[in-house]
């Protein structure tokens, strides 16, 4: 038997973390557990151009989870807080691969769901993949989820099946 009480969605705000929050929060769903929606921001004190921020680096860091709070409160719904007590995260750090497993450890995560991005070859050789380390590194199962590709989560059955018009007889 699968038990899985505890989803983590890793989220970059763009399309295919839309999909892939879509199937956390499906998963989290039919299992009766919690989703945890976690997004990286970046460091800036560990970037190269720190130094030339007009403002504070501590001003602006703030800005930016602040920002990436905001974002994550606008994607849940009233549904992901009443029923799947979803929990919005923000960390900042330069290592996203590696802090959204250590967020994994400390939940603890049984499914850890990202989206990929299917960059080219060339630059998944300069950038790597964040989903391909996550997938090396993770201590659960880890749902990768590609863009363009076959999805099998389709509509819910008791949200369509509601009789038309045409179907009363009238």
């Amino acid at each position: 038997m699968i038990l899985i009480n505890s989803v983590l969605v890793a989220t970059d705000f763009g399309e295919t973390s839309d999909v892939a929050l879509t199937y956390g929060r499906d998963l989290t769903r039919a299992f009766g557990g919690t989703l945890h929606i976690l997004h990286v921001a970046d460091n800036l004190a560990t970037t190269a151009a720190a130094d030339f921020y007009p403002t504070s680096i501590e001003e602006l860091q703030a800005q930016v989870e602040d920002a990436a709070r905001k974002r994550l409160d606008a994607l849940l719904t009233s549904d992901d807080r009443a029923q799947l007590r979803a929990t919005p995260v923000v960390r900042a750090s330069g290592g996203i691969a590696h802090t959204i497993v250590e967020y994994a450890k400390e939940v603890p995560a049984d499914l850890i769901v990202v989206g990929t991005h299917g960059r080219g070859p060339v630059a998944h050789l300069f950038m790597g993949s964040v989903a391909e380390k996550v997938v090396r590194m993770a201590p659960c199962p880890v749902l990768v989820v590609r863009p363009n590709e076959r999805e099998f989560v389709v509509p819910d059955p008791a949200k369509t099946d509601a009789p038309s018009e045409s179907s009363k007889g009238v």
